[in-house]
Parts: C-alpha cells; structure tokens; sequence
C-alpha cells in the first residue's frame, strides 16, 4: 500500500490494511498448513467465494508476503509459497489461535494450528 493511501502511521492500522479482513488471515492459516494451490483454498470449511479469493492472493503477491510459481503437480496452473515476509506470520497466527483457544468457546486446534 502506498504511503499517501495509509489512514494513518500506527503499525496497527498498516498492517490491518494489508492482512486485517475476514479471509487474508485464513489463507496464510492454509499456506502454513502446506496449502498451495487455488482448489485447495477452495475446499476450506470457511467457503470463501473464487472471486475473493482470487483478488487476496493478488493482494498477498503484490505486498509480497505471497509468491505464485509454475505448479509441479499440476502443469499449467499456478502455485503459491509464503515469502519470508509471509512466514514472519506465523507466531501472529499461533498468538490468535491460542488467544482463541482460552477465549471462544468451541474452538479446536483440528484446523487452525499452524505447524512450525
């Protein structure tokens, strides 16, 4: 995001921009848990729309927490990786899944428990 389309300096609300909607956040939860390709997105229990999904991973790639590459296992298709910037995530999301553990009733660790 461009330094004139920021709401305001804070390191919370930058980062809120670029990560802090309702899908960005699952799909990093999906690359850490060894997801790459669009269809497997796709098949997550939280049902997001193709279009959405389309449009974050774009958003991933141009802030380059997300790179796409030539998928291997399926020629002609894209694949997606966490960059370093994106892999620096992982304690951000170990940190909400534990707070979600202590604090909302009902959660597991079944799905949303990134590896290390």
């Amino acid at each position: 995001m461009m330094d004139d389309q920021r709401r305001s300096p804070c390191p919370v609300s930058c980062t809120l921009d670029v990560i802090g909607d309702k899908w960005t956040l699952l799909i990093i939860r999906d690359l850490l848990l060894g997801k790459s390709h669009f269809s497997e997105f796709q098949k997550s229990p939280e049902g997001i729309a193709t279009n959405i999904l389309s449009n974050r991973l774009a958003r991933l790639v141009d802030h380059g927490i997300v790179e796409k590459y030539p998928s291997t296992s399926n020629p002609g298709r894209d694949a997606y990786r966490l960059t370093a910037k994106g892999k620096a995530l992982r304690p951000v999301l170990r940190a909400i899944v534990k707070w979600g553990l202590e604090h909302i009733e009902g959660t597991s660790r079944e799905l949303d428990q990134p590896e290390s």
